[in-house]
């Protein structure tokens, strides 16, 4: 008998938790670890009667009504669902009633009205044209597995792929690149580890699928932010091995990869889209939210049209409590059940935003998220933007948030690379002032969060743009491939080619390329606040102009692991800059830099003078020294940042030794003029004058 219809058993299914789940009804019968029971509950608003079809492990599909309804979630208590179930749900409208009972012999899983998945199914099967949510259980070995638990002030995060990172890289077995399993092979932990970075944030690993115009195409959505199931890992990066024997495999996949990165030291922190889902905009598919309560589960105008924030159709209403409801259930399961560190939210500012449709930093989903136990002690990154009114809110997030700060991005990008086009061309750059900001953490734009510098995240690149390399070689995008006669992707990159468009061997074009990719990695490890790495800009990965690559799942996005003279010495600058980094953070207080720096900071120009407000605003003005030490005397260290088009004489700021006698002495430890090799150690006392080369970065230790 597939269903329990006596009047004991139906009435003590439960509404809660959502999702399929163990019964607890107090009859032995019933409530069997075994999973030969389930309780069912789904919130599906918009319908009257919800029936579920399902099918165990090498058996026939079923199918029953729910048989109860608590306040728009229906619920009932099925037999014979054991986990490695497939299953779905079939809806009617308010006007329609299902047939009830339906013999299992007359359904078809796959006919005119497909199945739904359940917004909580921990897993998705593809298979004969149907996709359905799988029932798993949970019986992983974590062993003594822990998380790394690194302090915000000593992350570095690392941007990646689970599919681009390893797929190219022949150290990884041909059969395990491309998955999480390559992600966790010893030679991608070992570059990870010697590189220096603490934090993988992996693009989306939630199951999604292609929006129906790139399979127009031919295409696919690489990047994966097109989510389907927030509960699900994406089965197609798990091993072939793995996705032939079932979704527990997949799963166990996924938590050995995190398991072996928190071994080796490193955190895994996932970029997760709550704010719109893969059904698109009205005439998009139906897969599940849709057919189950579209006017709950998606913002709208109140006369049946979507409200679209994030410029994919459709946004999901953070305005209805079972929508926070599902968010928070879903982070907490990937914490809970995934051991994962921390999540990066994309276009976070819709998550926020109230019933006016405003952004509101008091928004219940951060309240909730601030006070839940197992939210608040993880890391929380922001996109804080939207496509909507109002959809810029960098610095505007709660304390406990770390935000992308696209002003850090800006303004290092302006200072070495289309402030140089202009020198070049003849003109002059802008003023240093940008670029000291963004140096010191942009604390004026953190400060009404009352938050410190840490909560920024700062990056000159990330997934979505160009690639390092390419900002150095490439004024223009090249998205010809994308199918969108290179309308999409950004016009506004504030990128610099040097001389010539693309690639060239032009010796002195790539030698004046190599030297921009040097002082942007330097700026960005020796700024305040957070750093990330977009994955291959280590080694000078390049996309070929394309700075919206989100459909190419090809070699134009894999990363290429060819040890060239070029990647190499770009490997090498990465590294030392990481490490000079975590060496003068290991000198510091461990409230740095929460406490007041203010003070710590002080500022100088080309003859050592305090800096003047002419001189800070002067745009032919392109030397600045920032020394880093407290009023006691005590000094960490200097960076002198030349950004001009000629090499300058520099007075190092008159400083006395910390007894008061003699003058302090400065080490170059770093320079990212090509005289690096024959400078490094080069010894300077305060008062004196040392060469900096044009376009350049000195950085020095006492």
């Amino acid at each position: 008998m597939p269903f329990i219809d006596t009047a004991s058993t139906v009435d003590a299914s439960r509404a809660f938790p959502l999702g399929i789940s163990v019964p607890h009804t107090g009859s032995p019968a019933v409530d069997d670890p075994r999973g030969a029971f389930a309780n069912v509950a789904v919130y599906a608003p918009g319908v009257t009667t919800l029936e579920i079809a399902y099918q165990p492990p090498g058996g026939t599909w079923q199918v029953k009504t729910l048989p109860n309804i608590t306040d728009g979630v229906h619920h009932g208590i099925v037999e014979g669902i054991p986990a490695g179930s497939r299953y779905g749900f079939r809806a009617s409208p308010e006007h329609e009633a299902l047939p009830l009972s339906m013999p299992a012999t007359d359904f078809d899983a796959a006919g005119e009205q497909p199945l739904l998945m359940d917004p909580y199914g921990r897993a998705v099967d593809e298979r004969e044209e149907l996709i359905t949510s799988v029932r798993v259980g949970s019986d992983f070995d974590w062993g003594l597995d822990r998380s790394p638990r690194v302090p915000w002030r000593n992350t570095i995060v690392y941007e990646a792929h689970v599919r681009g990172q390893t797929k190219l890289h022949p150290d990884i077995p041909e059969e395990l690149q491309g998955t999480y399993a390559g992600m966790a092979h010893p030679a991608m932990i070992e570059h990870l580890i010697s590189l220096g970075v603490t934090a993988i944030q992996l693009l989306p690993v939630h199951f999604h699928v292609d929006e129906p115009h790139l399979q127009q195409l031919g295409l696919t959505n690489y990047w994966g932010y097109n989510t389907a199931a927030f509960f699900a890992p994406h089965p197609g990066y798990a091993t072939a091995a793995a996705q032939a024997a079932g979704a527990h495999a997949v799963q166990d996949e996924f938590k050995g990869m995190v398991k072996l990165l928190h071994a080796a030291g490193l955190e895994v922190i996932l970029d997760v889209v709550y704010n719109h889902t893969a059904e698109g905009g009205t005439d998009g598919p139906t897969l599940s939210f849709r057919g189950l309560g579209e006017m709950q589960y998606y913002r709208n105008d109140g006369h049946g049209r979507y409200v679209d924030t994030t410029g994919c159709g459709n946004t999901l209403n953070f305005g209805e409590p079972r929508v926070v409801q599902l968010v928070l259930d879903s982070l907490r399961y990937w914490v809970n059940e995934f051991h994962i560190d921390g999540f990066r939210f994309d276009l976070a500012v819709t998550l926020c935003r109230n019933s006016a449709n405003e952004f509101d930093p008091r928004h219940p989903f951060l309240v909730a998220v601030g006070a839940d136990p197992v939210l608040s002690g993880i890391k929380l990154i922001s996109e804080p933007w939207d496509v909507g009114y109002g959809g810029w809110q960098t610095g505007r997030f709660p304390a406990g948030w770390v935000d992308w700060n696209d002003h850090f991005r800006d303004a290092v990008r302006s200072f070495w690379l289309a402030d140089r086009a202009a020198i070049d061309a003849g003109g002059n750059g802008g003023p240093v002032a940008r670029l000291a900001d963004a140096l010191s953490g942009s604390a004026g734009l953190f400060e009404s969060s009352g938050r410190s510098r840490l909560a920024s995240l700062n990056f000159i690149t990330a997934h979505d743009g160009f690639t390092l390399a390419d900002l150095t070689a490439y004024d223009r995008k090249h998205n010809e491939a994308n199918g969108e006669q290179n309308r999409d992707g950004h016009g506004d990159n504030r990128s610099y080619n040097h001389g010539f468009e693309g690639p060239t061997e032009d010796l002195d074009i790539l030698a004046r390329r190599a030297q921009s990719r040097r002082n942007l990695m330097a700026c960005l490890m020796i700024s305040q606040g957070v750093p990330m790495i977009a994955a291959g800009d280590e080694i000078c990965r390049t996309q070929q102009g394309n700075n919206n690559a989100y459909c190419q799942d090809n070699a134009l996005t894999w990363i290429d692991w060819t040890n060239t003279a070029e990647s190499h010495a770009m490997l090498r600058t990465t590294k030392r800059v990481i490490r000079l980094r975590k060496e003068f953070l290991a000198g510091q207080p461990h409230d740095y830099p929460t406490r007041d720096t203010q003070s710590y900071f002080h500022w100088f120009d080309v003859d050592g003078n305090p800096m003047s407000a002419d001189t800070w605003n002067d745009p032919a003005h392109r030397v600045i020294q920032l020394l880093l030490g407290s009023d006691d005397g005590h000094v960490d260290g200097l960076v002198v940042v030349n950004g001009g088009a000629d090499d300058v004489k520099v007075t190092l700021p008159r400083l006395s030794n910390e007894d008061g006698t003699g003058h302090r002495r400065f080490e170059l430890r770093v320079t990212t003029s090509e005289l690096h090799d024959r400078r490094q150690g080069a010894r300077v006392a305060s008062g004196e004058r040392d060469v900096v080369q044009a376009n350049t970065i000195n950085i020095y230790r006492t």
